[in-house]
């Protein structure tokens, strides 16, 4: 099959998994539903959950208690980028070509909305003990990287260095410890998590942190590439918002020339470690490269 049309019909199944589950849309404060499903399901390429379903895959999971951790996930990336777009971060009106949370519901629901999302993602993950109670050892260790990778020691951690870095000029390492928690700590617990619950040897799962490390700092360059190179309809949201916000960038530290190249050298490095695993994976690369070597 071609993978191309295979990962249209991937996001497909997962729209439907977060689909199913979105709390129902009732009650006084069944506004906070509306504004989930509005941020949860504004579309894009669903590239944490696909992961982590492929990492699964690829080392032999077959049951559905993946399908919980999938919608998690999401949910927590989701979140970040509700509270992200809000004026008192990057400021953004539009998102994935239409207007933001916070722009449809107003500032207070936009907040509302990322921290309903956030804890409902936990709400939703635990759901797989139920689902594989035999499992609950595994699930207990994919529940530890999800609240790790996601909190100060992961993703709010990158974004608290980030926000304090604006409008200052940092180096390499300040910038690389940025990019390494706010963008890849989610590609990594979503890789590891599919390890994890498809009871990958603890070595395993390493060299899946190790591969989504260096994809998830090569994504993050490439954003920035993107951000000066593209246009706000194909990015599907404002471009050149990085100098707008005074943050500072790969393109902006090292140039446009070095920044591509520093992807194509992780790149590299993370597509060698995964072939060390010994596993088929062909979607999974196919799915890698792409990332790195995204449009928007």
């Amino acid at each position: 099959m071609n993978f191309e049309i295979e990962r249209k019909e991937k996001i497909e199944k997962i729209e439907e998994v977060l689909r199913e589950y979105l709390p129902a849309q009732k009650g006084h404060q069944k506004v906070i539903m509306e504004a989930m499903e509005y941020s949860l399901m504004a579309g894009g390429k669903r590239i944490r959950p696909m992961l982590m379903w492929e990492t699964f895959r690829m080392f032999g999971g077959e049951t559905y208690v993946i399908r919980p951790f999938m919608a998690a996930i999401e949910m927590i990336h989701t979140y970040s980028l509700v509270h992200d777009d809000l004026p008192a971060m990057d400021d953004d009106d539009y998102r994935r070509g239409r207007k933001t949370t916070h722009i449809v519901y107003g500032e207070a629901l936009g907040i509302l909305a990322g921290d309903a999302l956030l804890n409902y993602a936990f709400e939703t993950a635990m759901k797989a003990f139920d689902m594989a109670p035999g499992k609950s050892v595994q699930i207990g260790k994919a529940l530890k990287i999800l609240a790790g990778k996601a909190g100060i020691f992961g993703m709010i951690g990158g974004q608290v260095v980030d926000v304090c870095s604006e409008g200052k000029r940092i180096g390499q390492d300040t910038l690389s410890f940025i990019y390494e928690l706010k963008t890849g700590a989610l590609i990594e617990a979503s890789m590891m998590i599919g390890a994890v619950l498809a009871d990958a040897s603890d070595e395993e799962v390493k060299k899946v942190e190790e591969v989504a490390s260096k994809v998830g700092l090569a994504f993050q360059i490439q954003d920035d590439i993107l951000d000066v190179t593209s246009t706000d309809e194909i990015l599907g949201k404002p471009v050149h918002s990085d100098e707008k916000n005074e943050k500072c960038t790969y393109v902006a530290l090292y140039g446009l020339n070095k920044a591509e190249q520093e992807v194509e050298e992780l790149t590299a490095q993370a597509m060698q470690i995964l072939d060390e695993t010994g596993r088929e994976c062909s979607y999974l690369t196919w799915l890698l490269l792409e990332l790195v070597h995204r449009e928007k």
